[in-house]
C-alpha cells in the first residue's frame, strides 16, 4: 500500500545493523548511525537520535533484536537472563513515552516460544510492529483527514511525521493525506523551542515532499488564531491517559488553551499503543524534564545571559476537555472520556 507524500523512514534495518536517520542534524546534514549493540541504540534514545513516541518503540524493539543477538552468543541456553540488563537499559531510556515500553513488552512476549538463536523470530517481530505501524498512520491519516474541511488551514506542533513513527506520520499523516485529498490550503509549523523540532524536522519533512509549509515562532499562534488565519491544530501524542488527557511536546496545551478560546479545533492523533489505561488521568503521567542547557543554547551557542538558570520540561498534557478529537488506528474519539477511550479501546 503507498501514500501519496510518503518518502521519509528513520527506522531501518539493513546488514544485521540498526540503521536511524540522525535527528539532531537535520536539516544540514543527512547522517544515518550505524548501531550493533543495545547499549548504543539506549543511548541513542537518551540523546535524541531518534525521537518521537512510535519511532522510539520500534527503535526500542530492534535494540532487542541486537541485545538477544550478543546473550545468545555469549549463553545459548540462558540468554533470556543476559539479556534483562539491556531490557532495563532500553526500558529506561526515556520515560514519558509510553510505545518504549509497550514495544518492550511486544518483543518480550516472543521469548516463550523461541528455542534455539532468537535473532529471526525477534527480527521478524520488529519489523511486524514497525509495519504496524506505519499501516496504522495510514488509517489514522484517512480517519484524520475525513474530520476536516475543504480548503482548511492547519497548525501543527514538534514533529509527528514519519521522523517520530515507522514512517508516514501520526498529526503529520493526517495532513499528508488531506492535503492529498486536496482539502489543505495552508500548513502552518510552529518551530517548537527548546530542539526546533517543527523548524529542523517537521518543515525539512514536508520539504522533502514537496508540500509547502509555513513556519511560526510558538508564541505567534495566538495572533494567527485571533487573525482567523487557521481552522484545526493537529498535534500528536507521547501518551494519552484513559480519561483522554494527552501528553505531547511542551507547547501543546498553551495551542489547546489557545484553540478553545477562539473556537478552533484541536485534533491529537496517536495510535493505541500510546494510549496508557493504567493511568487514569494526566496528573499521573512522569514528564521528562532534560539538561538547561538546551534552552540557554542552540547547536552549542550560548542565547542567554550567563548564569541564568532553565527550566526545561519536555512535555506538558492537554485535558481532555480540551481535545475535539483523538484519533486512533482504530476509530475517531470525540470529545474523549474515560468511557469513550474504554470503548475506542475494546473495539
Amino acid at each position: 500500500m503507498t501514500h501519496q507524500y510518503d518518502t521519509v523512514r528513520p527506522v531501518n534495518w539493513q546488514n544485521g545493523q540498526l540503521h536511524l536517520l540522525d535527528q539532531r542534524k537535520l536539516p544540514q546534514e543527512q547522517t544515518v548511525m550505524k548501531l550493533e549493540n543495545a547499549s548504543n541504540v539506549a543511548q541513542a534514545i537518551k540523546d535524541m537520535v531518534v525521537r518521537g513516541a512510535p519511532a522510539i518503540g520500534i527503535t526500542a524493539a530492534y535494540g532487542v533484536v541486537l541485545a538477544a543477538k550478543a546473550a545468545y552468543a555469549i549463553a545459548p541456553d540462558s540468554w533470556q537472563t543476559v539479556i534483562e540488563s539491556d531490557l532495563q537499559q532500553l526500558a529506561q531510556a526515556r520515560p514519558t513515552a509510553v510505545n518504549l515500553v509497550w514495544a518492550l513488552e511486544q518483543m518480550k512476549a516472543c521469548f516463550a516460544k523461541i528455542t534455539g538463536n532468537p535473532v529471526p523470530v525477534l527480527l521478524e517481530e520488529a519489523k511486524r510492529i514497525q509495519q504496524e505501524d506505519i499501516e496504522a498512520n495510514y488509517r489514522m491519516g484517512d480517519l484524520g483527514a475525513a474530520l476536516l474541511p475543504s480548503s482548511c488551514r492547519v497548525l501543527t506542533h514538534c514533529n509527528a511525521g514519519a521522523l517520530a513513527t515507522g514512517g508516514y506520520g501520526t498529526a503529520l499523516g493526517v495532513i499528508r493525506s488531506a492535503y492529498a485529498a486536496g482539502k489543505i490550503t495552508q500548513i502552518y509549523a510552529d518551530e517548537t523551542r527548546p530542539w526546533l523540532q517543527g523548524a529542523r524536522l517537521t518543515a525539512w519533512e514536508l520539504l522533502q515532499d514537496n508540500m509547502p509549509v509555513t513556519l511560526l515562532a510558538d508564541s505567534v499562534a495566538a495572533t494567527l488564531m485571533l487573525q482567523k488565519r487557521v481552522d484545526w491544530v493537529i498535534v500528536g501524542s507521547d501518551r494519552i491517559t484513559a480519561n483522554g488527557d494527552v501528553a505531547n511536546k511542551i507547547g501543546t496545551y498553551s495551542l489547546a488553551v489557545l484553540a478553545r478560546q477562539h473556537g478552533i479545533k484541536f485534533m491529537v492523533v496517536a495510535p493505541t499503543s500510546t494510549v496508557d489505561m493504567n493511568l487514569t488521568e494526566g496528573s499521573q503521567i512522569v514528564i521528562e524534564e532534560r539538561a538547561m542547557e538546551e534552552v540557554l543554547t542552540i547547536g552549542g551557542q550560548p542565547i542567554a545571559a550567563s548564569g541564568a538558570e532553565a527550566w526545561n520540561p519536555a512535555f506538558d498534557v492537554t485535558p481532555a476537555a480540551l481535545v475535539d478529537a483523538i484519533v486512533t488506528e482504530k476509530c475517531v474519539v470525540e470529545q474523549p472520556t474515560l468511557e469513550r477511550m474504554a470503548a475506542m479501546m475494546k473495539n
